[in-house]
Formats: structure tokens, sequence, C-alpha cells
């Protein structure tokens, strides 16, 4: 499969390794946005911020237009319309579209044809925009991708009720799989899709625990957020039959990333540039988030500084300049802002490991790599 890679003053055609190498290259981290003569914008990859904002792409990649061509034509339901209208407002409000890409192309790094992992693809994009919906609702949150959100647009019966239309159709897109390859998807899709549930409990069971410690909150954001991207990826690799040490070490492989990118979100939150960060820096602190910076200065702080932060971490001043100045002083001065990069690294190690024992050969190995590595630097 040839991809379509453009830049100021041509297009041209090239491989998998060429493309992806391009995209990383170009999107990748830290890169300002620019407009190009055909009047396409591009901005923050969709490797460098598989979970944060990104800017609606236009032609950056086939892999996003064949699987968007392929939800639309996939997603045409029918009666009642208040059921499933809410289902395609939701997956047509966009998004970076990232997991279903890294299926896609993982299948196709494996050796997989992309066709036959587009209702995988699917399927994951079904969940993931499930867990938003019903996400959004128990945080009575107003918009979504700067849109209404389903309850509120509708209502917050219809929300759930929605939301649990879409996650039987996840389920029914692994139905076009054969029998072997259908239980191995469906195996995995369950396990995480529990996961997920069991990550979004931590986190609200975390808002009123004080008692909070590192392994728990590790585990809080593996489940809530890296598992489904790892999912995603050995989903690609079931389809394309690869082996199931390399589809085991490709899962571990985002796993770990993933975990690596939410803490390196953890810290972008408190330290990150404003104008680049690509929402408030501070938010975590302002709304009292116990994100591994926290839970790690209550570690290691003097006892003055940890009564500090705990004072500071029950109140919600109208104007939160002055607590978060003061929160991040206790962050540096406690040593967690080098133990959070620290950690950083040592989940991206992981990956890196995980990534060398695959199958894959030693280009797209590198490319990973070249991801990951970037993803650790990344200031956006």
């Amino acid at each position: 499969m040839l991809f379509t890679y453009r830049d100021e003053e041509k297009s041209f055609y090239c491989s998998f390794s060429e493309f992806f190498s391009k995209t990383v290259q170009f999107l990748g981290f830290g890169y300002k946005v620019s407009k190009f003569s055909d009047g396409a914008f591009y901005s923050n990859s969709i490797f460098a911020r598989i979970f944060g904002p990104m800017s609606d792409i236009d032609t950056i990649s086939q892999y996003r237009e064949q699987f968007v061509t392929y939800l639309k034509a996939r997603t045409q339901l029918g009666e009642p319309n208040n059921l499933y209208e809410p289902v395609q407002y939701i997956l047509g409000l966009g998004g970076k579209r990232m997991r279903p890409i890294l299926t896609l192309m993982t299948a196709e790094a494996f050796g997989g044809k992309i066709e036959n992992a587009m209702d995988a693809a699917l399927a994951v994009e079904m969940f993931h925009n499930f867990s938003l919906v019903h996400d959004d609702i128990m945080d009575d949150a107003p918009l979504r991708r700067g849109k209404a959100t389903v309850h509120e647009k509708w209502d917050v019966n219809t929300g759930i009720l929605s939301g649990d239309a879409m996650l039987i159709l996840s389920y029914q897109f692994f139905e076009n799989y054969p029998a072997e390859t259908y239980f191995e998807l469906t195996k995995l899709f369950s396990k995480t899709a529990l996961e997920v549930c069991e990550g979004q409990q931590y986190d609200v069971d975390f808002e009123t625990r004080d008692d909070v410690t590192i392994p728990e909150y590790l585990k809080m954001i593996e489940y809530k957020t890296s598992v489904l991207v790892a999912a995603a990826m050995k989903m690609g690799a079931i389809v394309a039959k690869a082996s199931k040490k390399d589809a085991d070490a490709i899962y571990e492989f985002g796993r770990n990333l993933g975990i690596a990118f939410q803490l390196q979100d953890d810290y972008l939150d408190a330290f990150g540039d404003p104008k680049t960060f690509g929402k408030q820096v501070g938010g975590d602190i302002m709304e009292n988030k116990k994100t591994y910076l926290y839970l790690k200065s209550l570690e290691k702080a003097s006892k003055d500084d940890q009564d500090g932060l705990l004072h500071l971490y029950s109140i919600k001043p109208e104007d939160s300049t002055a607590k978060v100045e003061a929160v991040k002083t206790i962050f540096k001065e406690s040593g967690a802002v080098e133990e959070t990069k620290k950690a950083i690294h040592n989940f991206t190690q992981k990956a890196f490991d995980a990534l060398a024992e695959t199958g894959l050969s030693e280009k797209n190995k590198a490319l990973l790599q070249q991801f990951g590595k970037s993803l650790m630097e990344r200031t956006v």
C-alpha cells in the first residue's frame, strides 16, 4: 500500500515506513502549526498526542481517510431515531481517531491487510466514544470537542441508552471475523472494556480519598487510559495473524508507552508551556487532582510542606494563581519533579524493551522507538 505525503512544495507517494517516519518527524513533537499551499492545516501529531487534543487534520493519512469512510458507511443506523441519532452525532464530532489508526497501522506493520482490520478498528472507536458519552454524563460536562454533549443535546436517559447501544454495536463488529480470530478479539476486548470501567471507578474514588498510593494511581492511569491503546495495537496484530509472542509484545509496548504519556501529561499540566500545551496549565492543581507529582510530593516533602500541600488541596479559591504557584514550588523542592521524569523514562524504556521482543523489521522497530523517544521528550 502506498501513502500520500505532502510538503510545502510537492506531493509524492511513499511506503509505510517512509510515511510513518515523515509523519512522526514532521508532525511529531514541538513543531509549529504550518499552512500549506493547498490550504491544509497540520498540527500536533496524531502520534505525539495520542490522548490529548489535536486539530482536525485534512488528508494527513490515508489510514484516517479510509477509516472515516468505512465508519460512515458502517454506521448508517436506523430506527428509533432517538436511539441512533446520538450515536451518529458523537461519532461525527471528529476527534483524532488515534486508536483505530493504531489498529490499522499495527495490522499492516505485521503484514496484514488494512481492510481486514477495519471492523476491529471500528469496534475500538465505537467503544471509545461510548465511554465518552457515559463519562460526560458522570462529569455533567456540557461540551465535547467544542459541541454539546449527548446528554445536553438530548437528555441523560437518551445518553445512557445510546451509550449502551454503542457498547453492543462494538461487539457486533467482531462478528465478521473467522471463529478463531473472533474469539481472540472479543476475549481481549472484554478484558479491556472491564479494565476501562475499573479505571474510571478508581478515578472517581480517588476524588474523595486522602490515602491514594502511587501503585494505585499507576493502576488507575493504566486502566483508564493506556489499556485501550495497547489493545488497539494488539487487535491489529491478531487480525494480521501475528504470533502470540508478537501480539503480547506490541500490547506491552502500547501499555507502557501509554503510562509514560499520562505521566508526562501530569508533568506538563503543571510545568508545560501555556502556548503549546493545548489546555490550561495548572488545571489538575486547581481541581485538586491527585497526580503522580502530588503523590510523590507527599511521599518526599518535609512535614511542613506535606501539611501545606494537604491544605492547598482542600481549597478551591476563585483566583487559583497563588495556589498553583505554591503547589508547584512544593513539587520542585520535594524532588517530585525529578521523580516524575525518572518514571516517564522508566516506562518508556519498558516499552522499548517490549518492542525489541517483537518480530517486526528493524526499520519498523526503529520508527516506533523514534516515536517513543519523541513522546518522552515532548513539550506539548
